[in-house]
């Protein structure tokens, strides 16, 4: 599914854990590995420019031997400019697949701020993003991130819009690694009197029931949840409760009357959890 992936990395201790997930993604045939030279932490010098641009390529060398070493095709570039319009011009450039980054901001609490790089590459992008996010575990020596889940892919949780096409939703889950556990999650959001909206979550979570069904025939772990109120709150609950490790937000378009915009849902969703989120573009 994904041929073609740029890894985008600030060199941060955060960035470094991505290494260990990158040969979790299925079907990566080339690998563009990417750091990005901010203008506004150069001094009034050349060398200063120079300096951290031959530091980079240094640092991105030694890690394009680690993955050539995994059997991948990987290409090393550093740039200058504005870190999010350079990663999504190079994504343009290098017409990738995927686009993999971490999710994180100067001053992270406990893992939930999402950095405006992270944000600005999946609000103005038009490649599938994966924003990788860990847990921040305060151990003796100060804080270390830790995995959700040994796999990426293990626990998925994907939010389903609920006017949504069930065929739709069944082909993205079958394009995705085979998961030890695929949840469904649906929001009601619409509605002006509870009789409304007890009727939505009824016809919802039929049309669920009927898909976690037709998961099961074929191999699949499938439980489901439908609830009412606010998408992204209560998408980054069920993420709790079931504890996931990924996710997926289909973010190709929008289908049926009353649906929240994917854009906006995105992005709340995003903010909401701290769990990685792979969305599809």
């Amino acid at each position: 599914m994904f041929e073609k992936v740029l890894y985008a990395t600030d060199f941060s201790g955060y960035a470094e854990k991505i290494t260990e997930c990158m040969g979790e993604i299925p079907g990566v045939k080339e690998l563009i590995l990417l750091h990005v030279v901010d203008p506004k932490k150069l001094g009034f010098w050349q060398e200063s420019r120079d300096a951290l641009v031959e530091k980079a390529r240094l640092l991105l060398e030694e890690k394009k031997r680690f993955f050539e070493a995994a059997g991948k095709t990987v290409k090393a570039i550093v740039t200058v400019g504005i870190p999010s319009k350079e990663i999504l011009r190079v994504a343009d450039d290098e017409c990738v697949s995927l686009i993999v980054i971490g999710a994180r901001g100067m001053g992270m609490l406990h893992g939930l701020l999402v950095g405006s790089v992270s944000m600005e590459v999946l609000r103005y992008g038009t490649v599938s993003t994966l924003l990788m996010r860990y847990k921040v575990v305060e151990k003796l020596g100060g804080s270390v991130f830790e995995k959700y889940c040994e796999r990426t892919f293990s626990r998925v949780l994907y939010p389903v819009d609920p006017w949504a096409d069930p065929e739709t939703v069944l082909s993205l889950v079958s394009e995705m690694p085979p998961a030890d556990r695929v949840v469904l999650v649906s929001i009601v959001a619409g509605g002006e009197t509870k009789g409304e909206i007890e009727t939505g979550v009824k016809r919802v979570t039929q049309t669920l029931s009927a898909l976690c069904d037709r998961l099961k025939s074929h191999g699949y772990e499938a439980v489901f949840h439908v609830h009412a109120g606010n998408p992204a709150t209560e998408i980054s609950r069920v993420a709790a409760e079931e504890d996931v490790s990924l996710i997926v937000v289909d973010a190709r378009g929008e289908t049926g009357p009353g649906r929240v915009q994917v854009a906006n849902t995105t992005e709340n969703v995003i903010r909401a959890t701290g769990r990685p989120v792979l969305v599809i573009r």
